[in-house]
């Protein structure tokens, strides 16, 4: 288990009924980044991959 599993755990506890837009999740990933610019690379690459899981879908 990486470190990270532990926050993406927490998330799924105590939001995972919840139903949220992209929208909302692109907001709160550039709110993140507005308060921790040190994190851009990483939150664009996690951007990056899901807005191309759908492409690997179609192939």
């Amino acid at each position: 288990m990486y470190f990270t599993d532990r926050g993406i755990e927490e998330l799924a506890e105590r939001r995972g009924e919840e139903e949220v837009s992209l929208a909302w999740v692109a907001d709160r990933l550039r709110e993140f980044v507005d308060l921790n610019p040190e994190f851009e690379t990483p939150v664009e690459r996690l951007a990056t991959w899901l807005a191309r899981l759908a492409d690997e879908d179609d192939d």
